[in-house]
C-alpha cells in the first residue's frame, strides 16, 4: 500500500473561516490543474475540547506531499490559515500502511 497522511492540528475561533480558505484553495488547484494535490481532506472538530481541530490531508505519495509543501500557493495558503488559527499548527506525517472500508 502506498500513500501518505498529513495531519494538522489546531485551534481556531473561526472554523468557517479556516474552512472557506480550505475550499477556495482545493477550487484554484483544480482550476490550475499543474503539480500534485491531495488526494482528499477531512476536518474535524473536537468534541471534548471546542475550538480544537484536525485537517487530515491524504497524498498519493511522500514525495508528492514534499513537492506540494514547497509550491508557492501551499506556503501562501499555510500562512493565511495559520493567521486564523490560536498559535502555530502542529503537523504529523504518517504513511499509510492500510484502509479498511466498512459497509
Amino acid at each position: 500500500m502506498t500513500g501518505f497522511v498529513q495531519i494538522i492540528e489546531y485551534r481556531t475561533k473561526e472554523p468557517e473561516a479556516v474552512a472557506a480558505l480550505m475550499e477556495d484553495f482545493r477550487k484554484t488547484r483544480e482550476a490550475e490543474g499543474d503539480g500534485p494535490a491531495p488526494v482528499r481532506s477531512i476536518t474535524c472538530a473536537d468534541r471534548d475540547d471546542p475550538g480544537r481541530y484536525f485537517s487530515i490531508i491524504e497524498f498519493a505519495s511522500y514525495d508528492e506531499a514534499m513537492e506540494n509543501s514547497q509550491r508557492a500557493d501551499t506556503t501562501d495558503f499555510s500562512a493565511r490559515m495559520m493567521a486564523l488559527c490560536d498559535g502555530p499548527g502542529k503537523f504529523y506525517n504518517l504513511d499509510l500502511v492500510d484502509t479498511i472500508e466498512y459497509h
